[in-house]
């Protein structure tokens, strides 16, 4: 037996950019544990699982090492590989079943919209093995649901950033996310993420991470549209529209490799 797996850099339109993401489109019921080898063998910090249930999809994301609750980069890849593989027509919805509920993606334009829960960040004390990490004093840091927020007085900070990652894989976290304002007035903000707890030293760009980082910038800002750029090597451009409880995630994607799994 063969499956097709897709590699495909998301948040991106140009290849080898963006955030590289394995999809996987599932025809049949398989083990947890292929999946995980399987994520394991692709070594990309998500490979996302597809699995067609009716007129849903079942979505699941691996890291090499852990199942995750949220992924974008992942999520955007599997949306773009349904149409581009004509499993959906464009003009067709994406309903993904998750660990973290119904996400929906939808074309338009030639951007993908990507319906997300909101997972706003509330001011926490920072242990000392995070600041210890950072190595600079924060002028913010909060929690969410799944990582750690810190915002960095200067993009110059973020750009330069060095993690002690023996120090912060001792903190207690999926991820931490690290911010500032954009200098770049075609971007309202950027950051870096970092999860070496699940197996992602820096993840290039990070959907989910923006999950938190529009509401915190949407509140300073005073905007409900905002324009990202993660400043990761690759780095990759997200737009953010917030609302109540949920944000929707705009990206763009590429293919860049289809990839015949003969076990």
């Amino acid at each position: 037996m063969t499956t097709t797996l897709y590699q495909v850099d998301a948040f991106t339109n140009r290849p080898f950019t963006g955030n590289p993401a394995g999809v996987c489109l599932v025809q049949e019921p398989v083990e947890e544990q292929w999946m995980q080898k399987v994520a394991s063998e692709m070594n990309l910090s998500e490979t996302a699982f597809v699995q067609r249930k009716g007129t849903r999809f079942e979505l699941r994301w691996f890291t090499p090492m852990v199942e995750v609750d949220l992924c974008g980069h992942a999520t955007l890849a599997a949306a773009h590989i349904l149409w581009e593989s004509r499993v959906l027509e464009k003009d067709q919805t994406a309903y993904f079943d998750t660990r973290s509920g119904l996400i929906s993606a939808s074309w338009s334009k030639g951007w993908i919209e990507m319906d997300f829960p909101a997972e706003p960040a509330v001011a926490a004390e920072p242990p000392a093995e995070l600041l210890a990490a950072i190595g600079i004093d924060p002028l913010f840091v909060g929690r969410s649901q799944y990582d750690y927020l810190v915002e960095l007085p200067s993009e110059q900070d973020v750009a330069e950033l060095a993690i002690e990652f023996d120090s912060l894989k001792n903190v207690a976290t999926r991820g931490v996310i690290v911010t500032s304002k954009s200098d770049n007035p075609a971007y309202d903000f950027v950051s870096r993420f970092f999860a070496p707890a699940v197996g992602v030293d820096e993840d290039p760009v990070t959907g989910s991470a923006h999950c938190t980082l529009g509401p915190y910038w949407g509140n300073i800002l005073g905007k409900a549209e905002l324009t990202a750029y993660q400043a990761s090597t690759r780095g990759g451009i997200i737009k953010v529209r917030c609302g109540e409880q949920r944000v929707i995630l705009c990206g763009q994607a590429v293919t860049v490799m289809r990839i015949e799994l003969l076990v």
